[in-house]
């Protein structure tokens, strides 16, 4: 019997999951969590045989679940199963661990091969990722300045591009006012930028909205 375990915070979106996999991975176990501290605790208490979790969440985001998951030498393997495109955080979630990475337009069909392909112990790459790590093998040394930014930088960098204020950010990522500011200084001094409309357009030319 496999052990599903699915993290969102939302729970329209958990049920949604669970209702998809329910069909096809029938006789399965399925765990259900909403933050980043409920899934490590439920990890801690049991063995599953795959995490699929969500990077935005309120508090500890995804990637330090990632994070925490790799220091305690936990090997349950994880699918990031997220909003934002591929092209904006899948290399990071690989970099720190995860099995595969998928954005939630993904058709419920590639969702279901990914789960496969990662519970047979092998990693989910797309095509398209596959050619950012190569790209990224290849060259090394070039780095884009947002790949120089911290991982909650970076989730700050993107719903700057958005239009979030700094009060509007530290609410839907349960922080602090002065923490944002920080992370958004932190950002502009390591892009060279001045501004947020400077830091929005950087994100557009780069595809990171």
């Amino acid at each position: 019997m496999k052990k599903i375990l699915i993290c969102d915070d939302h729970q329209a979106i958990r049920k949604g999951i669970r209702y998809i996999l329910e069909a096809e991975f029938s006789g399965s176990e399925f765990g259900e969590a909403s933050s980043a501290n409920e899934v490590l605790k439920k990890i801690n208490e049991k063995k599953w045989d795959i995490l699929i979790q969500d990077i935005d969440m309120p508090g500890r985001n995804g990637f330090e679940v990632l994070k925490q998951l790799k220091d305690d030498g936990i090997k349950t393997p994880v699918l990031v199963f997220s909003m934002h495109p591929e092209e904006q955080i899948a290399i990071r979630a690989i970099k720190l661990g995860a099995a595969g990475y998928l954005s939630k337009d993904t058709a419920d069909e590639e969702l279901i091969k990914a789960i496969r392909v990662i519970m047979n112990g092998k990693k989910y790459i797309t095509p398209s990722l596959a050619e950012q790590l190569v790209m990224q093998l290849e060259n090394p040394n070039s780095k884009a300045p947002h790949e120089l930014l911290s991982d909650r930088e970076y989730q700050t960098l993107l719903l700057i591009a958005k239009g979030r204020n700094v009060s509007q950010i530290a609410e839907e990522l349960s922080l602090g006012v002065p923490t944002i500011s920080t992370y958004r200084a932190r950002i502009l001094e390591k892009t060279g930028m001045k501004t947020n409309a400077e830091l929005a357009t950087y994100a557009i030319r780069n595809n990171l909205v």
